[in-house]
C-alpha cells in the first residue's frame, strides 16, 4: 500500500527516471548499492525493526513537531535530541552555534558519512505547533520542513544498534540550527571541522529526488536615504520613497538569460515610514536572488546594484546595501557532470529504485548540502517524507511516508559507509 501511495504522489518524478531509462544502459555510473546487501541478515533484521516499531516513530515524530524551534531559538528541541543520541549510545557533542552531533563510530576503512537533518523551521515561537492528524495526513507548522528527518534519524540509528548493523566508516549525526537563516549552522560545522565530512547526505524535502548541485543564494537589503518629501505637491524634490518604487520598477523588467541555467528572484520586504503621511527619510526593501550558476548569479547580483544605483540618482537619494547571505552556486549540470558521476548520486538512486521510490537526481538544491557541495564534498540532499505546504501554517505531510524514507536512510548510509 505504501508503494501504491508513493508512486501515486510522485508521478512527475516517475516521468523523469523513464526518460532517463533510455540512457542507462549505454552509461550507467558507479554506485555502492548491490540488492544483496539488502538480503544480509543484519540489515534485513533492521529493517524489520523500523517496520515493527513504526507507530513509535510517528509518536516521536509528533512530539518533536510540538517543541517549537524557530531559527535561534532550536535550543529545546535540540536538548531532546541530544537525549535520545546518548541513549542510542552516540558519541554526543554540541558546538558553540548549536548544532548537535552524535557520532556512530565505524570499524575502520571506511568513509565518514555525515546525515545532515536542520532543527529549526521558521515559524515563531509563539504558532501553535499542535498536530492535528486526519486518516495518513499529519497537519501541523513545521511537521514536514524539516521535523521529519529528525525522527526519520533516530528511527535508523535505532534500528542499527537492535540489528547489530555495523558500518565500516563513522556514521555523523548532525542536527544543525538555522539552515532557515541561510545553512548557517551546516555552514559553521564544516568551517569547524575540516576534513571530517567525506560524504554529506542531508535530508530534505520530499521524498524522490536526489538533488545533487547547489541553488546559489544571494538576500540583500537595498536601503535608500534623503531628506524626503511628500510626493505629489513636492514634484522634483528628493524622495528616497519614490527612489525605492523606480528600482523596483526597474528590477522587474530584468530577463533572465536563456541556456544559462536559469535564476529567480523577488522582492520580499518593504519598510519604511511609520504613519500614513510620513516622510520616510530611510526606506528599503529585500532581494531574494537565486541561480544554480554561479556566474550568472553574480551578473545578476551587478545589474540590481546598477539599476539600485540609476533609480537613487534620479530621485537624487542616497543608497546602501547590506548583504544578508550569500550562499555560493554550486553551478549548471552542465558544470557538475563529475558531481552526478560520483556513487554518492547513483547510490541513493539505486537505493530509491529497489525501494520502489520513483525519482530522478537534479542539479540543485536548497539544503545544508549545497555547504558541502560548494566545498567540493561529495553530498546529496534526499527525502524525509511526503508533503506539502512548507513555510506555511497549512503544513502535512504523509505520515506513512516516512517509512520508505528511513528504509532509503538505512539501505544509503550502510551501502556508502559500508558494512563489516
Amino acid at each position: 500500500m505504501i508503494r501504491t501511495r508513493i508512486a501515486r504522489y510522485a508521478a512527475a518524478a516517475s516521468v523523469a527516471v523513464l526518460a532517463a531509462a533510455g540512457t542507462a544502459g549505454a552509461q550507467r555510473n558507479a554506485t555502492s548499492f548491490s540488492p544483496p546487501l539488502a538480503r544480509r541478515a543484519d540489515v534485513r533484521a533492521a529493517l524489520a525493526v523500523l517496520e515493527r516499531d513504526f507507530p513509535q516513530h510517528l509518536r516521536e515524530w509528533v512530539r518533536l513537531t510540538e517543541i517549537p524551534a524557530p531559527s535561534r531559538h532550536e535550543q529545546a528541541r535540540a536538548a531532546y535530541l541530544r537525549e535520545q543520541m546518548q541513549a542510542a549510545g552516540l558519541e554526543v557533542t554540541t558546538d558553540s552555534i548549536g548544532n548537535v552531533t552524535g557520532r556512530r563510530k565505524g570499524t575502520g576503512g571506511g568513509p565518514t558519512v555525515v546525515i545532515a537533518t536542520h532543527m529549526d523551521t521558521v515559524h515563531p515561537v509563539e504558532t501553535d505547533v499542535h498536530v492535528r492528524q486526519s486518516g495518513d495526513t499529519l497537519r501541523a507548522p513545521g511537521v514536514f520542513d524539516n521535523t521529519a528527518s529528525l525522527a526519520d534519524a533516530l528511527a535508523v540509528v535505532r534500528a542499527m544498534n537492535e540489528a547489530h548493523v555495523q558500518t565500516r566508516g563513522d556514521l555523523l549525526f548532525v542536527a544543525t540550527v538555522q539552515e532557515e537563516l541561510g545553512l548557517k549552522g551546516m555552514d559553521w560545522w564544516l568551517a569547524h571541522n575540516p576534513g571530517r565530512a567525506q560524504m554529506v547526505v542531508a535530508m530534505d524535502g520530499g521524498l524522490g529526488p536526489v538533488n545533487y548541485g547547489a541553488l546559489g543564494i544571494y538576500w540583500t537589503r537595498y536601503h535608500f536615504t534623503g531628506e524626503g518629501s511628500h510626493t505629489n505637491p513636492s514634484a522634483g524634490k528628493p524622495s528616497p520613497a519614490r527612489g525605492l518604487a523606480d528600482a523596483i520598477r526597474s528590477i522587474y523588467e530584468i530577463r533572465i538569460p536563456d541556456g544559462q541555467g536559469g535564476a529567480v528572484y523577488n522582492v520580499g520586504i518593504l519598510a519604511g515610514g511609520q504613519v500614513f503621511n510620513a516622510i520616510a527619510q530611510d526606506v528599503s526593501f529585500t532581494m531574494d536572488l537565486r541561480s544554480v550558476n554561479p556566474a550568472l548569479l553574480d551578473s545578476l547580483d551587478r545589474e540590481i546594484d546598477a539599476r539600485v544605483a540609476a533609480a537613487a540618482r534620479g530621485q537624487r537619494v542616497g543608497w546602501s546595501k547590506d548583504s544578508v547571505v550569500r550562499n555560493a552556486a554550486g553551478g549548471t549540470e552542465a558544470m557538475l557532470r563529475d558531481r552526478r558521476a560520483h556513487p554518492i548520486v547513483q547510490t541513493a538512486l539505486d537505493v530509491q529504485q529497489h525501494l520502489g521510490i520513483a525519482g530522478a537526481a537534479e542539479a540543485t538544491g536548497s539544503t545544508d548540502a549545497n555547504m558541502a557541495v560548494v566545498r567540493r564534498i561529495p553530498a546529496i540532499a534526499v527525502g524525509r517524507a511526503i508533503g506539502g505546504g512548507q513555510h506555511t501554517l497549512g503544513e502535512w505531510a504523509l505520515a506513512s511516508t516516512a517509512l520508505p524514507a528511513s528504509r532509503m536512510l538505512l539501505l544509503l548510509v550502510t551501502s556508502l559507509a559500508g558494512v563489516r
